[in-house]
């Protein structure tokens, strides 16, 4: 059985918290009486997302601008403190027909959204998850990285440069011996009650719902860092 840790009140930051995944991780956390930080580029969808979530706060951020990220961080710390847990949901799938039909527009979308935000957010708040005794960081990328086929090859090819940066900031939290822990959660795909409901008639097979990877999520920070860090669960 794995050691469990108790936590004490956290403050969390989903990055893409406007997302029905961003929405039910934050009502997960918040459930558990944690202080989450949902953020969006979207003033009126990152509202939306945290209404009716005691505990969660909407703040709005163009995560892939380096500037905007420095900006959001000097409010966060001024108005909440140091985070202890980093939740990056920011994607967007794009696909296409064979390699030639791999276009530079969706490349350059899913540069921006997958790799350019989690940089950006993992070094500005790099500090406070290694000064955290449960500093948390976490990714959602896709089982396809083990697997590329030819249609979605620039969704496997920036997943799989995003999971190498993060096995890069695992590294980084072990060399500097800290309890933080930076994890890969890989998926086929996510589901949720509205995709249900719009298409009645389909199975989802293989589909990983949001509920689940919110329990996933809120389960890493009361798991020690040395079992976690640099590791790759696939859900």
């Amino acid at each position: 059985m794995t050691e469990s840790l108790e936590t004490e009140k956290l403050t969390v930051l989903i990055a893409g918290g406007s997302s029905p995944a961003g929405i039910a991780t934050a009502r997960a956390l918040a459930q558990k009486g944690h202080q989450v930080l949902s953020v969006g580029s979207d003033a009126d969808r990152i509202a939306s997302a945290v209404a009716g979530i005691p505990g969660a706060s909407g703040l709005v951020c163009n995560l892939a601008d380096w500037a905007d990220v420095q900006a959001l961080a000097d409010s966060v710390h001024r108005d909440f403190g140091a985070v202890d847990g980093l939740i990056h949901l920011v994607g967007g799938w794009r696909g296409g027909k064979g390699i030639t039909g791999q276009s530079d527009e969706d490349w350059d979308f899913l540069q921006r959204n997958v790799i350019t935000t989690l940089r950006n957010t993992s070094r500005t708040f790099y500090p406070d998850l290694l000064a955290s005794p449960t500093g948390r960081l976490a990714i959602v990328s896709s089982t396809s990285v083990t697997r590329p086929t030819a249609g979605n090859a620039n969704y496997a090819m920036a997943k799989a440069a995003a999971e190498a940066w993060v096995q890069a900031v695992a590294d980084g939290f072990a060399a500097d011996q800290s309890q933080a822990a930076a994890v890969v959660l890989a998926v086929k795909a996510l589901v949720d009650d509205g995709m249900r409901a719009a298409a009645p008639q389909r199975a989802f097979p293989g589909f990983t719902d949001v509920k689940l990877l919110a329990e996933e999520i809120l389960a890493l920070f009361t798991q020690p860092a040395a079992g976690l860090n640099g590791s790759r669960r696939i859900l």
